[in-house]
């Protein structure tokens, strides 16, 4: 069954706005494009590397495959499945992942952030709205790559969390540090059957963004105009009254 998302109260109910951040802050088709010319280029002149493509597949779809698993030292042992499923050293798979996943990646950010997405989080401090982030991945180097800049960063991985996505530990423990409620959260993903089912079993309110081209892209432009437009209705009837 397909679950919708949860319509939003009012901009004034809101007190903070908890962000997914791969595909939702970033175009992930585009840095994808960008990796794969980068990956090519490499194994290229590296052709006696090329299994190590094959252990960044296997990662992936093992982390894929383990949507909402939960265990002590999380960070590590999702190294641990694949390694011991394929035969892989655990420190030269970590190694692979540290390099493509986590670091190169970085470089291209900056040129793939969602139209909209910086003006965004001004407007949101402008209307005293607190930022959090909630990733199954850590997010940081990535936050600062893109020159955003947040009040709260959690990571799936963080060892207050070891959970993966959509078990809402991670979300409900983003709610908790900011000292509020589900219902004055937002929660603002890009895959309905991880993030928008992570809010659902957290009971927060959310958005699923709009899946356009990013020259087409306008998810964001349409939040601002509508918290400009919902603040300052709040704020006459404020006045008025």
């Amino acid at each position: 069954m397909q679950h919708r998302q949860t319509p939003v109260v009012g901009w004034e109910g809101v007190k903070a706005v908890i962000f997914d951040v791969d595909g939702t802050l970033y175009d992930q088709s585009k840095l994808r494009k960008k990796m794969l010319f980068d990956l090519l280029s490499y194994y290229a002149k590296h052709p006696w590397r090329y299994k190590e493509l094959s252990m960044l597949s296997e990662f992936r779809n093992e982390r894929e495959n383990r949507a909402g698993f939960g265990c002590p030292d999380l960070d590590n042992a999702q190294y641990t499945w694949c390694a011991e499923k394929r035969g892989y050293p655990v420190h030269k798979l970590k190694s692979i992942v540290q390099q493509w996943i986590f670091q190169r990646p970085i470089r291209y950010l900056a040129g793939c952030v969602y139209p909209g997405a910086s003006e965004l989080f001004k407007v949101l401090r402008q209307n005293n709205i607190r930022i959090a982030i909630y990733s199954d991945y850590p997010a940081h180097d990535k936050l600062m790559a893109m020159g955003l800049t947040a009040d709260l960063l959690v990571s799936s991985t963080d060892p207050e969390i070891n959970q993966l996505k959509p078990d809402p530990k991670g979300l409900l423990y983003a709610v908790d540090q900011l000292g509020l409620s589900a219902a004055e959260c937002l929660f603002i993903g890009d895959r309905q059957e991880m993030d928008g089912e992570c809010a659902l079993r957290a009971g927060v309110p959310y958005l699923i963004i709009d899946k356009k081209p990013y020259s087409q892209f306008d998810f964001y432009s349409k939040l601002i105009d509508d918290i400009t437009s919902k603040t300052q209705q709040y704020e006459t009837q404020r006045i008025a009254f």
